[in-house]
């Protein structure tokens, strides 16, 4: 179901993906987004599988995990209100690397990469503001992995 209301405004406007964005084109963008509802324990993506879409969290919680060489499902982190997954296959075209379930009922924004390209061919700008928001969180994410790293490392170095 395509929405839009101004409390949805408020809320997308308050995230880190939608911000710099004039209103005339959060209005747009937010015209591409169809809401999805999930009840607890359903996957919204499975690690491997095709993706052609990115999911804002509009309420409920979810889980990522990633499967490990022993093929158990790795915790890698709690999604909440406000952040948003699944934007990597729209950068890079790869199959999604990591599956995502619903803790509780849980409602979603799903972008999908046809309609972010008819995003571009609209309002080119806003188009690169919400890239360069996309890139912002993948930079963050990116660091605190390399932190993460970095701690497993020293705690494998002591003795």
């Amino acid at each position: 179901m395509v929405v839009s209301s101004p409390d949805l405004k408020a809320f997308l406007r308050a995230t880190p993906f939608f911000g710099g964005l004039s209103d005339a084109s959060l209005d747009l963008l937010i015209s591409m987004l169809v809401e999805c509802r999930f009840e607890a324990g359903n996957t919204v993506v499975a690690e491997g599988e095709p993706g052609r879409s990115m999911f804002i969290v509009h309420s409920g919680t979810l889980v990522v995990t990633k499967l490990g060489d022993s093929g158990q499902a790795i915790r890698m982190a709690d999604l909440e209100p406000g952040d948003f997954f699944g934007e990597m296959t729209l950068i890079e075209m790869q199959n999604r690397s990591a599956t995502v379930v619903s803790e509780c009922p849980t409602v979603l924004y799903e972008l999908s990469a046809r309609k972010l390209y008819t995003y571009y061919k609209a309002d080119i700008h806003a188009y690169v503001l919400v890239m360069q928001n996309i890139n912002r969180e993948l930079c963050r994410r990116l660091r605190r992995s390399d932190n993460r790293i970095a701690e497993l490392q020293m705690l494998r170095a002591r003795p």
